[in-house]
């Protein structure tokens, strides 16, 4: 049980204090910067399949 108790402490002082967390405000920046990009990439993915999909739409008529 001892082993037990000493294994959470040092995992605790470990979290505490030696981990070297990123500031709160660039964490906020990085996913607002992935979030844009997400929006600007599915909005790229759908205007390209909607373009697709009416070529092909109208090459399906011709034959």
């Amino acid at each position: 049980m001892e082993k037990l108790k000493n294994y959470f402490s040092e995992y605790t002082d470990e979290l505490l204090y030696k981990v070297q967390w990123t500031p709160s405000e660039k964490l906020i920046s990085d996913s607002i910067t992935v979030f844009v990009a997400c929006i600007v990439l599915a909005t790229i993915i759908f205007i390209m399949d909607a373009a697709f999909g009416t070529v092909l739409g109208q090459l399906y008529k011709l034959f």
